[in-house]
């Protein structure tokens, strides 16, 4: 009999552990798609400012050889990801969407020669492409190239736009992560509370029997890192096939995440994994620490 209701309360202790174990993974879960979206926007975000075209054009003096020693030069500026010489038949060719009937009655009308002077376009890198970034930066190449960079282009109002759509979006995902964030330790805060029920009575043996409170709650926040630990990795993993099933029946959404951005989610789910266990058992066992034995039944 007595068998029996060992291996029973053993039973018990296991389903408990992997009940919270589950509880954990699925909150985290919940939390990764929220940062993971965060992430993967962010990129877009990132994709689209250094899509941004800046046009430079120079002063008629300057021949094609002292543009392209230009360009040259530029790509060494640490705010600009990539440059690149426009010819004068190149720019005719954008202008008129590469239709060649204009092109060529353009051309015949200047005497076979494009009428478009030659420049050179760059794309900034994202963490400059800021209104207030690329004002200072156009200032830069005014300074820089006196007398022949006559002008600088760019699209204002896409540039403005992008910024203000991730500024949006980092209110919104701020909020549903803080929200998130509440209802996890509200849920695992219950599930390791209940867990710990079952073992209110070893807690408080301990507790009569001279055992200190910082040697009663060590094993218990080491096995709450372990469940943090654990949980994390489930979450990470469950995060992994449902961004393999959205790509697969989402052909229009590409889920490209760096490694840097995927050590950040998984590191963010550790931590967060680890940090709200660790507080849930900490909270649970105080209770039952200042609780009197008799209270326990």
């Amino acid at each position: 009999m007595a068998k029996d209701i060992e291996k029973y309360n053993k039973r018990g202790l296991q389903t408990s552990y992997v009940s919270v174990i589950v509880g954990i993974s699925l909150v985290l879960f919940m939390l990764g798609m929220v940062i993971g979206t965060y992430l993967w926007f962010e990129n877009l975000q990132n994709a689209s400012k250094e899509n941004i075209e800046i046009d430079l054009f120079f002063d008629p003096s300057l021949n094609n050889s002292d543009i392209k020693f230009i360009e040259q030069d530029l790509k060494k500026f640490e705010q600009i990801k990539e440059a690149w010489f426009v010819s004068p038949d190149r720019a005719l060719e954008v202008f008129n969407d590469g239709n060649s009937e204009e092109i060529n009655a353009i051309k015949e009308i200047y005497e076979g020669e494009s009428p478009l002077p030659p420049s050179i376009t760059f794309h900034p890198k994202a963490s400059i492409a800021t209104p207030e970034a690329i004002k200072t930066l156009k200032a830069e190449l005014l300074a820089a190239y006196p007398n022949k960079i006559t002008e600088i282009n760019y699209n204002e109002q896409e540039l403005e736009n992008v910024n203000l759509g991730f500024l949006k979006a980092i209110y919104v995902f701020a909020i549903l992560a803080f929200l998130l964030i509440i209802v996890a330790f509200a849920i695992i805060n219950n599930t390791i509370r209940l867990s710990l029920y079952s073992k209110r009575f070893t807690i408080k043996t301990m507790q009569l029997v001279g055992a200190k409170p910082r040697f009663i709650r060590r094993p218990f926040l080491w096995h709450s890192i372990l469940q943090g630990v654990i949980s994390a990795i489930l979450g990470m993993a469950l995060l992994t096939g449902a961004f393999f099933v959205i790509e697969s029946y989402f052909f229009s959404i590409d889920i490209d995440y760096t490694i840097m951005n995927l050590g950040i989610l998984f590191g963010s789910l550790l931590a967060l994994g680890s940090i709200i266990s660790i507080l849930s058992t900490w909270f649970a066992l105080n209770k039952y620490l200042r609780k009197k034995l008799d209270d326990l039944y």
